[in-house]
């Protein structure tokens, strides 16, 4: 079994094999949907945002999260359009690239991977409480430890295996993850209705942008519903394993998009009210348990700690997964060690890149859960992964503008899908970036510029050491009229 390098070139009278690559036609739309989903880890985020979106938006979550899903579905039409032109696992690395600038479409990049790999390390502190209380087990640090390094070793090695695999342990994982989470949400929302006793009442104000009282924050609310929805872009890290590679993975973005929508409205909506608001605060870092305990007691308490765990795995999986086909992208351009653009003949996959990101995971497993010196370091850093989805998504954005630019001058509609909608979009994430800034601890906003600072070193490495020829590209656009593209 030999890798070889995606940029292998023959030389004057030399005789190669055609590189191995990603294996096309793997998986459907269906399939690359969850992926999606997963990367976003619903479950995961809405026990993280539960009482906190309850409090900021004064439980008016549901216009909150329709008003952030009008840019996210923007976005993802963008992630649409640029995929058919160019379907390439490296996505907004490339298309910003090709678009707008090498250097910036390098920094995109970066941003990408750093946001899979430290949205994974944010899974860490549910992972092992949420699989030890379906046993009503505590085993300390060493046992989230090991529980946080053998579910990674587990999904690392299925993922090298290959796609299918991979898109098939996922539709599993969230079929459960997925049934239970919505089957209590849908019980919880009965039980408010019908105003059992304890319950906290839904009332019109609950759809108001202002909230119970109006004393709702919509701009906090924002804050908050971006987060939820970071992660859907991953259809677009594997396109060249879909089918159709062009169409289907945009398609399956926006699916994914919808459903999270879905999933979040139900959430909300169904357990913010099930106890009142002083026991959803003071149970806060274990509502959906918590919630869930109080629905129907210990056993579905139990069953919701597992479709935690579930979401956890599921997004450990899909980080190694998505991070690995960009860094393998992004290093078929040499702007990354040459050994991560291969893939393995014998499964298809990059397995020098998958296995980098998924031992550089363990080992800030590792640090994070053992170094109690460092934690809120790293708790800073992972506050500000929302911030680096965000930071990307707007550079997609803009460079469906650059590359569609000609487009944008010759119809009325291609103006407004092309133009308006996608810059009204990147600025209102813009202003998340910036508002969420100014409300961040100043240690939080230092982790935010040295990840950019230690981006800029990587990108001098790439431009100097490597000499990658990704920095000479020229600027393409898309032609007046496209034919086929829509």
């Amino acid at each position: 079994m030999t890798d070889r390098p995606a940029t292998a070139v023959p030389g004057p009278g030399q005789v190669t094999a055609i590189p191995a690559q990603l294996e096309p036609d793997a998986i459907g739309v269906a399939q690359d949907t969850v992926i999606g989903m997963a990367s976003s880890a619903p479950t995961v985020t809405v026990g993280i945002t539960l009482a906190s979106l309850a409090v900021a938006s004064a439980y008016a979550s549901l216009p909150v999260i329709l008003v952030t899903a009008i840019p996210m579905l923007i976005i993802a039409n963008s992630y649409r359009r640029l995929n058919l032109w160019k379907a390439n696992c490296g996505a907004s690395f490339e298309w910003v690239g090709r678009s707008i600038d090498p250097y910036l479409g390098f920094m995109t990049g970066w941003l990408m991977i750093t946001a899979y790999i430290v949205g994974a390390v944010a899974g860490v502190e549910v992972l092992g409480p949420s699989v030890l209380a379906i046993f009503n087990s505590s085993a300390g640090v060493w046992g989230d430890i090991a529980i946080a390094t053998g579910v990674s070793l587990v999904m690392l090695i299925i993922t090298i295996v290959g796609i299918r695999l991979t898109a098939r342990t996922q539709v599993a994982m969230a079929v459960v993850e997925y049934a239970i989470l919505i089957a209590i949400a849908i019980w919880g929302l009965v039980v408010v209705l019908q105003h059992h006793p304890g319950t906290y009442p839904i009332t019109r104000q609950w759809f108001s942008l202002s909230g119970i009282g109006g004393k709702g924050s919509l701009a906090s609310g924002l804050l908050i519903a971006v987060f939820i929805y970071s992660g859907w872009d991953g259809t677009l890290y594997v396109n060249e394993e879909v089918k159709h590679r062009r169409a289907n993975p945009g398609k399956a973005a926006v699916y994914a998009v919808i459903l999270l929508t879905a999933i979040y409205i139900l959430t909300n909506l169904g357990l913010s009210g099930v106890v009142s608001p002083a026991k959803l605060q003071a149970n806060s870092t274990s509502s959906l348990v918590y919630v869930a305990g109080v629905l129907g007691g210990g056993g579905w308490a139990k069953a919701m700690a597992f479709s935690l765990a579930l979401s956890v795995i599921a997004l450990t999986g899909t980080s190694i997964l998505l991070g690995a086909r960009i860094i393998y992208g992004m290093a078929s351009h040499r702007v990354l060690p040459a050994f991560l653009g291969t893939v393995n003949r014998r499964f298809s996959t990059p397995v020098a890149a998958s296995v980098v990101v998924g031992v550089l995971l363990i080992a800030i497993t590792w640090v994070y859960l053992l170094a109690t010196s460092v934690q809120n370091a790293f708790d800073s850093v992972v506050n500000v992964s929302g911030l680096l989805f965000a930071g990307f998504y707007v550079m997609t954005a803009l460079a469906t503008i650059a590359y569609y630019r000609r487009r944008i001058i010759a119809t009325v509609w291609d103006a407004l899908l092309l133009g308006i909608l996608p810059l009204a979009a990147a600025l209102f994430l813009i202003w998340i970036i910036f508002r969420s800034m100014q409300l961040a601890p100043a240690q939080q906003n230092w982790s935010l510029v040295g990840i950019i600072g230690l981006g800029l070193i990587l990108l001098l490495v790439a431009r100097f050491v490597y000499r990658s020829p990704f920095f000479q590209i020229p600027r393409e656009s898309a032609p007046r009229i496209a034919a086929g593209n829509d």
